[in-house]
């Protein structure tokens, strides 16, 4: 397992599978090493995966300073990467809350990035609104499902600031296409694999200004590729396409019947679309 040195002396590692070009990949989580994007389904057939495990997660060392989890502090975890490899520009990939990271490190370096893909992105870090209403109509998309009536109650629950600690558990099929065996594995994975209390640091105080982070992003001269899943309720197409409106040179792909992890809802379908877009082996 390689390792490099970030700027303040934190040793991270990295997982590399695959041919091809390579690109950077960032979990989400937040705060959740790589193990649990796999090889993006097969993606690793056609591009070198360069998978980062952020400061605190899966290898990588725990850093002295708790604040450094802080998202816009770990934009130079993700440069000092870029340097480490000797790449002078990288393509990078990012899912969920890490995103987030690459938003804001498309902002300030955007000379160093040749391709950005956001994979079922999180809209935090550039102020986008998902409103309750919005919410409840992408689950509504599944009330055929035999877990629908349980799962939709707990959403209801949540959105009434009435939540509990099952509410949150309840509604875990709404993050899959499909809530069957592969997914409920995933799921249950999911919580040994991420450190709470850098996601609580993350997305803290003075970690995210969107009014700025937008205006770069209007600059952003590379090209985008922005996935959404059709039944994603943490991110739903209707909010994905308001980020992808925020770059000048964005293509956004809605998934069909693809949540929140689209490579598990359809392997083939997911990595047939990258390789036909801006972010596939030869590019646009």
């Amino acid at each position: 397992m390689p390792t490099f040195s970030a700027h303040d002396g934190t040793e991270l590692a990295y997982h590399v599978c695959g041919d091809g070009p390579p690109v950077i990949c960032l979990p989400g989580g937040p705060m959740q090493d790589c193990a649990y994007l796999g090889d993006l389904g097969g993606l690793s057939a056609h591009r070198q995966l360069i998978m980062l495990d952020l400061r605190g997660t899966g290898q990588s060392a725990t850093p002295e300073d708790p604040a450094s989890y802080r998202c816009d502090r770990l934009v130079d975890d993700v440069d000092a990467l870029r340097e480490h490899l000797h790449l002078d520009r990288m393509d990078l990939l990012a899912h969920s809350g890490g995103t987030n990271l690459a938003v804001l490190y498309a902002a300030r370096h955007p000379e160093r990035i040749g391709r950005l893909a956001l994979i079922t992105p999180s809209v935090y870090a550039v102020g986008i609104t998902i409103t309750a209403e919005v919410r409840r109509e992408t689950a509504l998309l599944r009330r055929d499902q035999p877990w629908f009536p349980a799962a939709f109650a707990a959403l209801e629950a949540i959105v009434a600031g009435k939540a509990t600690a099952d509410s949150f558990e309840a509604i875990a099929p709404f993050w899959y296409g499909r809530w069957d065996e592969t997914a409920r594995a995933h799921r249950a994975a999911e919580d040994g694999h991420k450190n709470m209390e850098a996601a609580a640091v993350y997305g803290s105080e003075g970690a995210f200004t969107p009014d700025t982070t937008r205006a770069a992003l209007a600059r952003f001269a590379s090209p985008v590729f922005v996935l959404a899943g059709e039944v994603d309720l943490n991110s739903p197409p209707r909010a994905v396409a308001e980020l992808a409106e925020l770059f000048p040179h964005s293509e956004l792909v809605i998934q069909p019947g693809a949540g929140h992890f689209p490579w598990l809802d359809d392997a083939d379908g997911f990595v047939a679309t990258i390789a036909a877009s801006s972010f596939g082996p030869s590019g646009a």
